[in-house]
């Protein structure tokens, strides 16, 4: 009986040892499922998170939908109508070009050319002489080969001027007028229109502008090319129309988040276009940027030139130049190195921040806040 029962016993003993077992193995079996399962899990917030980041970088750059927007740009031809005053009346031919023009009609006489005033004829005098002298005819050849029409500076507008009303909807959109500014303003902006002096994109080569070296580089005319109108005219309306600087803003800082601000602007309006267009950089400008990108933060930061007020000090980073002074070698650094620095800025600081739109980015003013929160670090 006791060996029945040590056999019980032992029967029992060997049912718990193997339900202790078994238990074992069924909690080593959950905790590698766990263990599994939180391991996917982990993968997966990965993976998820990953895929949110690819998909705002990919709204960030993909091209949004406009085709739907009622915008038409049509350039009106000033210069051909203002050529008409040549062979027909004069005093006609005024009235017509101030009742289709409006206001730039009298900018054009009184700003651009400084002919004297509307109010009063004795500027027709001037215009017939400028009618009669060779220059003009030479020119106005020169504009009519380049430009026989403006299909595609149409074409370009249009679709700048749709993304200006996809981001900002109540923004009025100007009249864009084409004409000969006598290598004067190359895109003046005045009240509800913005005008294109072709004479000022006729090429690089044209043959006009190597007498014009001494207040127009090559430098600067080199970008004189029919691809550079539509971006001058968006760079000019977010410049001196809807974003027009703080001129209390006089820190170097300040400068470079408001210029990073405004070539921000114009990737969203011109998805299209290179950014060495943009800036108005060559390609070997740009990749020197790219290559440099550290040293030129560092060189703002061992300088300490962020916070500098000093014009005098600062305008070689952000004024007209062939390269910038006291960097690079063989004076290939490239020149407005604070605006190409502060474009990297902004684009990191929205990179980090998906959910700030373009017109709360514009909005914003504190240029420090844009740099701390970009993490701005180059290497």
């Amino acid at each position: 009986m006791i060996i029945q029962l040590c056999q019980c016993d032992l029967h029992i003993t060997d049912d718990i040892k193997l339900l202790a077992v078994m238990r074992v193995k069924k909690l080593i079996l959950l905790k590698e499922q766990k263990m599994i399962f939180n391991s996917i899990t982990a993968k997966q917030i990965y993976l998820i998170f990953l895929m949110s980041l690819l998909l705002t970088a990919c709204g960030r750059s993909k091209r949004v939908d406009v085709s739907n927007i009622d915008v038409n740009v049509k350039i009106e031809r000033f210069d051909h109508d203002l050529d008409a005053m040549r062979t027909k009346p004069m005093m006609s031919q005024a009235i017509l070009m101030e009742k289709k023009y409006g206001i730039f009609y009298q900018d054009y006489i009184e700003r651009v050319m400084q002919y004297g005033t509307v109010r009063d004829t004795a500027y027709f005098k001037t215009l017939r002489e400028m009618f009669g002298g060779q220059g003009y005819k030479d020119l106005k050849h020169d504009v009519d080969s380049v430009y026989p029409n403006m299909d595609k500076q149409n074409e370009e507008l249009t679709d700048a001027f749709r993304h200006i009303k996809y981001y900002f909807p109540q923004k009025k959109i100007p009249k864009v007028y084409a004409y000969i500014s006598g290598f004067q303003l190359q895109t003046p902006i005045g009240d509800g229109y913005i005008a294109i002096g072709l004479d000022e994109f006729l090429g690089a080569d044209s043959r006009f502008y190597p007498a014009l070296k001494e207040t127009l580089p090559h430098y600067i005319t080199r970008r004189f090319t029919p691809d550079y109108i539509a971006p001058r005219v968006v760079e000019v309306i977010a410049r001196e129309d809807m974003f027009p600087p703080n001129e209390q803003d006089k820190s170097l800082l300040s400068k470079m988040v408001y210029n990073g601000k405004i070539l921000y602007f114009m990737d969203r309006i011109l998805p299209d276009v290179a950014d060495s267009v943009k800036i108005g950089y060559t390609a070997k400008q740009i990749k020197w940027c790219n290559d440099f990108k550290s040293q030129i933060w560092g060189y703002f930061l061992q300088e300490n030139l962020l916070y500098e007020t000093d014009y005098e000090k600062i305008q070689k980073y952000i004024g007209e130049a062939p390269f910038t002074p006291g960097l690079g070698e063989k004076n290939d650094a490239a020149p407005r190195l604070a605006l190409w620095t502060g474009w990297q800025i902004v684009k990191q600081y929205m990179d980090k921040h998906p959910e700030v739109t373009l017109p709360q980015l514009m909005a914003e003013k504190d240029a420090q806040k844009i740099l701390n929160e970009s993490k701005y670090r180059p290497k």
